[in-house]
């Protein structure tokens, strides 16, 4: 582990605490046994990205990228067209190698040393702009289909639902505001319904980081207004990084005290808060143009 890891790691252990403290402890706990290929969160990071650099045919997607997010952190991401944010999403699941640079997930996960199926077996889910749900299948189907179980083909054709699995989908067709359209067809959803059951299908493979590429994008304003709300009570329990381009929605997440991260040209160009980030001359020229 590099010095400056170290260093990033020790800063948001520190950063953490404060967080909890101010949380009433609902941030996730240190100090448990590990097992075997779990994250060590120990230190308070859940992902840090170091000197990512990405080069399509010369042109820098990533130009030596470095951000952290703390455990049970809520982060926003935002920057213009072309900044970077879906080639890091890409770069985080394993979809895209950069060609310098290092990223952890915990203390001791090398993600660059991982396929994309085993980052995702470790705890990172990440739901696209575009909803993809099974529309063929009614909603509990979709989130039965997506419980994380044994998913070979002897144990799915015997394999029937516990009580604790039972339990486990109505918690999250509750959370998801889709309790009472269980046995609708997918395909008959809104779009903000479809949305929120492909939020749901990743919280039933109980995700440690919920990666959210422009989640409320084609929604109304009452369903923006709850997915903020779902976000908001998944923070402490997941670390979610949500890339957003609507600044109304940011600014419901965020709450005037939360850290918002500015990308421009593979870069971090600004973090704060929101109301500082929008009044950053830098940010205002390349992003917000006023």
């Amino acid at each position: 582990m590099t010095p400056e890891l170290q260093d990033a790691l020790a800063e948001a252990k520190r950063a953490h605490d404060e967080r909890a403290a101010r949380s009433g402890g609902r941030q996730a706990a240190f100090g448990r046994v590990l097992h075997v290929g779990e994250p060590d969160f120990a230190h308070g990071i859940a992902l840090y990205l170091d000197d990512i650099t990405v080069s399509f045919d010369g042109f820098k997607a990533l130009n030596a990228l470095t951000l952290s997010v703390g455990v049970g952190e809520l982060r926003c991401i935002i920057g213009p067209n072309g900044a970077g944010k879906t080639t890091m999403m890409d770069v985080i699941t394993g979809k895209t190698r950069p060609q310098a640079g290092t990223v952890h997930f915990g203390s001791n996960i090398d993600l660059l040393r991982l396929r994309e199926n085993d980052i995702a077996e470790v705890g990172i889910g990440r739901k696209f702009q575009k909803p993809t749900v099974y529309e063929e299948l009614t909603v509990f189907e979709n989130l039965e289909l997506a419980l994380k179980a044994d998913r070979r083909v002897r144990a799915s054709l015997f394999s029937r639902l516990g009580g604790a699995q039972l339990d486990r989908i109505g918690e999250v067709l509750t959370l998801i505001h889709l309790k009472s359209q269980a046995k609708r067809m997918a395909g008959l959803l809104s779009h903000g319904q479809k949305q929120w059951l492909e939020i749901g299908m990743l919280l039933m493979q109980d995700p440690k980081l919920l990666l959210l590429d422009e989640p409320v994008a084609g929604m109304t304003d009452e369903e923006t207004e709850r997915t903020a709300e779902l976000f908001l009570s998944l923070e402490g329990q997941h670390s979610l990084m949500v890339v957003e381009h609507d600044m109304k929605f940011v600014h419901a997440l965020t709450q005037g005290r939360k850290t918002v991260t500015v990308l421009h040209e593979g870069s971090v160009l600004a973090e704060g808060l929101l109301t500082d980030v929008q009044n950053d001359e830098r940010v205002v020229e390349v992003y917000l143009g006023r």
